[in-house]
């Protein structure tokens, strides 16, 4: 049997807190409206095993493509797009030793912040 009820018309955000004190304290902890793209990309970023799994083993040790894409079970050129992701959010750098290029974790906030977030899942062990 169909409801009667009507759906919920959008309400307009209120004016005033119900709390003034929480919401002061909330919105101090918010992400600043200045960093919403940099926090955006790096989520972005993470929002993939393959790469969790690629900071976790750069975090160790430098790598080089092929480990990579061996260790996380991808193809060359799969792990090469994933190297790529963390390369432009500055969370990966390329060292060549030779005719290798090894990959490592940078000293960005980036790698930081990815590693951290890679950790995190050690609470699940």
């Amino acid at each position: 049997m169909p409801s009667t009820t009507r759906p919920s018309a959008k309400r307009p955000a209120r004016t005033r807190p119900i709390d003034a004190n929480a919401s002061a304290l909330a919105e101090r902890v918010l992400v600043p409206a200045r960093n919403e793209d940099e926090v955006g990309r790096l989520l972005a970023a993470a929002d993939d095993l393959t790469r969790i799994r690629m900071i976790r083993a750069l975090a160790e040790t430098p790598l080089a493509a092929g480990d990579l894409a061996r260790i996380t079970g991808r193809t060359p050129s799969g792990a090469s797009q994933h190297i790529r992701a963390l390369r432009e959010v500055g969370a990966v750098v390329a060292e060549r030793h030779g005719n290798v290029v090894r990959y490592r974790l940078s000293s960005e906030r980036s790698a930081r912040i990815l590693e951290a977030i890679a950790r995190a899942f050690d609470a699940l062990l």
